[in-house]
């Protein structure tokens, strides 16, 4: 199947009023694909804030007794490289890209909710910052991400640190509620015609189970945090043992959204392969269903497994035994997922871009990682390991090896439809061996250093217990990932002003997105496309492979959205448009809730003010809601 530059016909629309240009196009921007690359730009600037803290970490646990880092500072480094990975990193890349492509895979012209979605990048980017700033008031969070009572209590964490990384956390968790159930409405009422559920792009579907999840487990976080706060702050005793309180709830709040957290930042992973394997197979996906399905059986079972974190605190057999079998029984729909993508694979016309060697790069080491998993999930096994570094290992194949890996196979694989240019491929490949390489003498020998005893979260180590050798060539990998990332940042820049040009359909993608010009206009498509298969764009292209019903691939080809603007622009029809207006107000409400927050730290003075700017932003919102008039013209 030859690639195809421009494969289907266009047609442009005139745009009555153009969108602001400048930086103030983005900080008013509404458009999803926008709100998509903010996302994105953040995340990777957090992400390489994370980079620095573990090379900082890694530098002082390269040798034994070293003094480069006093203990409080490297807790905090500690609990932020966590914090920031999760929270503000993997998470909202897979957010962002969410943002970017879903709308373009289901034919529509933009989320449920534009404004919304707005708020929530501002809420994100602003609650990140806000954690930061705590380095400058005094000192950041040490408690470890996790925030564990009483570590997390007033009088082990004495300064504002805590209470920021609560604060600055619940303002992304409002933000990733929001953005979930624009998700869900999106994917749900504004697929295109034709597009049943069981026609849906599978990135399209992990990102609807993964919002589903995050609804359903972020409560339990923002309770947990709210309570923290409560007994930091005002006297409460929920988590106080000394008081009556019990610190095992706070556990079982924590890791009852903690567990299924995990899910959240690999679910659009998972969609993220699929879809690489099937384009540079070059064929459809292997068991759709099963591959669909097992999603959904992951998200259901991900709130079922959550005290396995909790083995060593004493819950009985009974408790242990359960979610030991929870925990074996997460491993089947996710073995569905590899043996399905190895399927895809095989007997394929395989093209071998650099997105597709992170594909299988993903593959490999997240099967470390779960065999890893599974070894932890044994209550026995587990009571040896746990608080070792054989547990930093498992965590990191998954989520680096897993989630990280797949997330840079879909900047490659996105990237062009971005853009319009290539991501250079020499580099590109450069960057996964180094990142390969890197990330398994990194965190491989963990894996024995935790099984020799070494307890993670410590500062520092005494020389002659077997762990010396091991942290050298961790703390030197290290640096190998450092500048694989820094050769991937390096191809970013320099693509997006002088790569190869893309074309609309570089890779002879299935997907609907790929039926747009790249970049794709604010409208996204002129007239709504009608889908008849789970590869419609293909359907289009190739229509004697019949991938569709015969009659169903003639009556897309004649009546098809993508077919009737070639209609119209030939007849010079008219197209009217009805966008959303950009707007500030989103930006001015996220601003007034993170005032507010400040004011619970220092004077309610600070709040009120807080709340007058929500109550502006949120008349303004009305107005603005009410008011759209930006439209799209005629086809020239």
């Amino acid at each position: 199947m030859a690639v195809v530059e421009q494969p289907l016909p266009r047609v442009e629309v005139q745009q009555l009023v153009p969108e602001p240009q400048g930086l103030t196009g983005w900080f008013t921007t509404v458009d999803h694909k926008r709100i998509g690359i903010l996302y994105l730009i953040a995340a990777f600037i957090f992400f390489a804030i994370g980079g620095i803290e573990a090379l900082l970490m890694r530098i002082q646990l390269g040798a034994p007794e070293n003094t480069f880092l006093s203990p409080d500072m490297y807790n905090q480094l500690f609990t932020m490289h966590g914090t920031t990975m999760i929270f503000l990193a993997i998470m909202p890349m897979g957010v962002g890209l969410g943002n970017y492509v879903v709308p373009l895979q289901i034919g529509a012209r933009d989320m449920a909710f534009p404004r919304l979605n707005a708020m929530s990048v501002w809420l994100f980017i602003l609650g990140g910052l806000m954690l930061y700033f705590s380095f400058m008031v005094g000192g950041g969070p040490a408690a470890g991400w996790f925030a564990y009572v009483p570590l997390s209590n007033r009088p082990y964490s004495p300064t504002h640190g805590m209470d920021y990384w609560v604060l600055g956390l619940t303002m992304t968790g409002v933000a990733s509620i929001a953005g979930s159930l624009n998700f869900i409405v999106t994917i749900l009422n504004m697929r295109a015609p034709g597009m049943r559920l069981n026609r849906m792009p599978l990135f399209t579907w992990m990102m609807l189970v993964m919002s589903f999840v995050l609804i359903f487990a972020f409560p339990s976080l923002t309770a947990a945090q709210i309570m923290l706060l409560f007994d930091r702050n005002f006297g409460t005793h929920f988590f106080r043992a000394d008081q009556g309180g019990n610190p095992i709830l706070y556990q079982h709040l924590f890791w009852f959204f903690g567990h299924p957290e995990v899910y959240i930042m690999i679910l659009p992973a998972f969609g993220i392969i699929s879809e690489l394997t099937s384009t540079f197979s070059r064929k459809p996906y292997f068991g759709y269903a099963f591959l669909a399905y097992s999603g959904v059986a992951i998200g259901f079972l991900g709130f079922l497994v959550w005290a396995h974190h909790m083995f060593a605190v004493g819950l009985g057999p009974v408790a242990n035994a359960f979610f030991a079998g929870a925990s074996m029984l997460i491993a089947v729909p996710t073995g569905v997922k590899i043996f399905n993508w190895i399927g895809t694979l095989w007997g394929g016309s395989i093209n071998m871009k650099t997105a597709l060697y992170f594909a299988v790069g993903f593959i490999s080491m997240f099967i470390i990682g779960g065999i890893s998993g599974i070894t932890l999930a044994s209550p026995p096994v587990d009571l040896q390991q746990t608080d070792t570094y054989y547990v930093v290992a498992h965590f990191h194949y998954v989520l680096f090896g897993g989630s990280m890996l797949g997330l840079f196979g879909a900047i490659y694989y996105w990237f062009p439809k971005m853009t319009g240019r290539l991501l250079d491929e020499r580099l590109g490949k450069i960057h996964f061996w180094l990142t390969m390489i890197g990330f398994n003498l990194t965190f491989g020998p963990m894996h024995w250093v935790g099984t020799l005893g070494m307890p993670r979260r410590i500062y520092t180590y005494e020389a002659g217990m077997g762990y010396d050798i091991w942290n050298l060539i961790e703390t030197i990998a290290a640096f190998l990932i450092a500048l694989g990332v820094l050769m991937f940042f390096y191809n970013v820049v320099v693509s997006v002003r002088k790569g190869e040009i893309a074309g609309d359909d570089p890779w002879d993608g299935s997907t609907l997105e790929w039926a747009t010009p790249s970049p794709p206009p604010s409208y996204n498509f002129a007239r709504t496309p009608v889908v008849f298969s789970r590869r419609p764009v293909w359907d289009i292209k190739y229509p004697e492979l019949d991938l569709a019903h015969a009659k169903g691939v003639r009556a897309a080809r004649r009546d098809s959205g993508i077919q009737a603007d070639a209609v119209a622009a030939s007849n010079k029809e008219p197209i009217m448009v009805h966008m959303p207006s950009p707007t500030i107000y989103p930006l001015i409400v996220a601003v007034g809730l993170m005032l507010a927050f400040f004011g619970i730290l220092y004077t309610f003075i600070l709040s009120a003010i807080g709340l007058l700017i929500i109550a502006y932003g949120i008349h303004g919102w009305i107005h603005d809601a009410n008011n759209d008039s930006w439209a799209l013209g005629a086809a020239h």
